[in-house]
């Protein structure tokens, strides 16, 4: 059993910076496969970033050159580093665990962007 806890969020103006995070409980961190996901108002949840066990990275076309994806596997942490934040990208952000057929979801951190 994962638990996932995420921080970081909150309020920031256009152009601002946030750093996520996300906290894991439990064993076998380093051969997760890790992602944060968002889920704007009224809409369905997306991928933003993923990082695997072996540390390649993946990024949602609309954060590429603003987010970047990292883990800390002595700290049981994957974080989120976004900046030149817009509008566009409020939303409820979670992260994920993946190893085989376990599957691990954090319950989500707010990240407001104000124009």
């Amino acid at each position: 059993q994962v638990r996932l806890v995420e921080s970081g969020g909150g309020l920031v103006q256009f152009g601002g910076s946030l750093r996520l995070s996300c906290a894991a409980s439990g064993t076998m961190f380093s051969r997760y496969a890790l992602g944060w996901y968002r889920q704007p108002p009224g809409k369905q949840r997306e991928l933003v970033a993923t990082i695997t066990s072996g540390r390649n990275t993946n990024y949602a076309d609309s954060v590429k050159g603003r987010f970047t994806i990292s883990r800390d596997n002595v700290k049981n942490t994957v974080y989120l580093q976004m900046n030149s934040l817009q509008p566009e990208d409020t939303a409820v952000y979670s992260c994920n665990a993946v190893w085989g057929i376990y599957n691990y979801w954090g319950q989500g951190t707010q990240v407001t962007v104000s124009s």
